[in-house]
């Protein structure tokens, strides 16, 4: 990140969170800087009108005038990164930057423990490469309540029991330890999960799934990456929040 678009960055991270204060320890650790850049980056927006001030003491920090701050917002973690997966398209297209800075406001001004859960979330909603292009729309998640009980075992790190056809139409139930909810390749949307019955890391396709519910039971802690790297001929990018 240049300092142009650190700068434009800091404003729209103090200004989501405002009433509330960034440290510059913690503004450098988010930005990857020295404080030091970072005391001499609010000085440049002090020095150009922007309001910010700084509050010393052990919990003080830098602030920006509330009224240039948003309202509170009560997003869920899911709401959080059904936006981040709506916007993920717009990148490339006009008000992409715009549709960025919209999501970090929005996360930024999430209670701290819901901004770190859509994160993790969010981590898990991935697309493939190349996406779809236009009129090459996704496809049904397929059954219904297919896909709902999967974004809640992945908010919840819950075990799924499924019902699943395999492409002979051959049906089992297994239960699964969600990893990655993946979208894109041939329109289709699958579920990347550790199969019990299998013992192994498979690749759902939705459209497949005949049922699926959730258990009460909680997935143990299984590293994000080994999912990712199961995906055949298949290159992800994440849905990214920040």
């Amino acid at each position: 990140m240049n300092r142009t678009d650190r700068l434009y960055a800091l404003v729209e991270d103090l200004r989501a969170i405002a009433p509330r204060r960034r440290s510059a320890r913690e503004l450098a650790e988010r930005f990857e800087v020295s404080v030091r850049t970072i005391e001499r980056d609010i000085t440049a927006l002090q020095e150009s009108g922007v309001p910010i001030y700084a509050e010393p003491g052990r919990r003080g920090g830098y602030a920006i005038d509330k009224k240039m701050s948003l309202p509170p917002l009560n997003f869920t973690p899911a709401e959080a990164v059904a936006i981040a997966v709506a916007l993920s398209r717009a990148g490339d297209q006009p008000f992409g930057r715009e549709a960025r800075s919209a999501l970090r406001k929005v996360v930024a001004a999430m209670p701290g423990s819901e901004g770190d859960l859509a994160r993790e979330l969010a981590r898990r909603v991935q697309h493939v490469q190349p996406e779809p292009g236009p009129g090459d729309d996704l496809r049904p998640l397929g059954a219904e309540g297919v896909s709902r009980a999967i974004e809640q075992a992945l908010l919840r790190r819950r075990v799924l029991r499924l019902d699943y056809a395999d492409a002979k139409g051959a049906l089992t139930s297994r239960d699964v330890e969600p990893g990655v909810f993946l979208g894109g390749r041939g329109g289709f949307w699958y579920l990347v999960a550790w199969c019990r019955l299998r013992d192994d890391v498979r690749v759902f396709r939705l459209d497949r799934i005949a049922a699926a519910a959730v258990t009460p039971e909680r997935c143990p802690d299984r590293p994000l990456e080994g999912f990712a790297t199961e995906v055949p001929e298949m290159v992800v990018h994440g849905t990214a929040l920040d």
